[in-house]
């Protein structure tokens, strides 16, 4: 019986086709990853299930070094859930605030990184990378210590909560994301359809707004969603910078048990909710990155 040797050639035909599936899944995410700008968050349901056990885990070490008299564990996390449910609402409006926001400046930073005046598009690329570039933490903490505490107006005073200079703060790294989301978008259409548009006697503008922008939204939906799901799960940075959101509340709660056991049981619960809320943004951006599959 032959032998073949490490260094000897495949004979032709064995292309190795198990492997062939996976590099092709793979190069294809990357692909759209360099297009967007930013990375895909691939949340399973073995996520969500490693969570349970985690969870289950956590109950279970509380459970055995409660004293007597004390509830129980599931009994401890209920009596604290309407508190920290409310924490997890104002989550989900710091996100959305900062969304809107961000999305507004980046649409409007895209669009000036493939603008034909070149101060305008260096400028709104050097914005663009520096913003996407810098640590989410630390434009939070420029905004909450350099911004004022409250501004005078005509005579009135009004002052500025911590939330809203929380979410500016977490508004100008997705603002910088959204950026380079649109610049991708726009830069994968193919110059044919330009060419299409000068033929027809169509100005920058019109070939913008009634050609490339609407073939552009299906390409910028996936990865928008994909953002969002990861700006939600960064509002528990505000928590650092004294907003009094989910993560917050949980640390206040387990101050108040003064029962160490808790630790691993409230926060494996906190990430459960965040898991529930994420988990079917992640799944709907998937699916739509699957409908809306550009072959170029």
């Amino acid at each position: 019986m032959s032998r073949l040797h490490w260094n000897s050639p495949l004979p032709q035909g064995s292309d190795l086709p198990v492997l062939l599936p996976a590099a092709a899944r793979l190069s294809r995410v990357a692909a759209d990853e360099r297009t967007s700008g930013n990375f895909s968050l691939r949340l399973r349901p073995a996520h969500g299930g490693a969570l349970v056990i985690l969870f289950m885990i956590g109950c279970g070490v509380a459970q055995a070094q409660i004293e007597p008299g004390h509830p129980s564990v599931l009994a401890t996390i209920w009596k604290w859930t309407p508190l920290l449910l409310s924490g997890f609402v104002f989550n989900l409006a710091i996100s959305v605030c900062a969304m809107a926001a961000g999305t507004a400046a980046g649409m409007l930073l895209g669009f000036a990184q493939i603008s034909l005046l070149l101060p305008v598009r260096k400028s709104a690329w050097l914005t663009t990378h520096f913003f996407r570039n810098a640590p989410w933490l630390v434009l939070l903490f420029y905004c909450m210590f350099l911004l004022p505490f409250q501004v005078t107006i005509f005579g009135m005073t009004i002052p500025i909560p911590d939330w809203t200079k929380a979410t500016l703060g977490l508004a100008l790294p997705v603002m910088a994301n959204v950026s380079e989301i649109v610049r991708g978008a726009v830069q994968s259409i193919p110059t044919t359809q330009w060419e299409s548009a000068a033929s027809l006697a169509f100005n920058r503008r019109q070939t913008m707004w009634m050609i490339i922008v609407p073939q552009c939204i299906k390409r910028m939906l996936p990865p928008w969603m994909n953002l969002y799901a990861i700006l939600t799960m960064a509002t528990v940075l505000t928590s650092i910078v004294g907003v009094n959101e989910m993560m917050t509340l949980t640390r206040q709660a387990l101050s108040a048990e003064n029962r160490p056991g808790l630790l691993l049981a409230f926060y494996s619960y906190v990430l459960f909710w965040f898991f529930m809320y994420c988990y079917p943004i992640a799944r709907w951006t998937v699916r739509l990155e699957a409908r809306f599959a550009v072959n170029q």
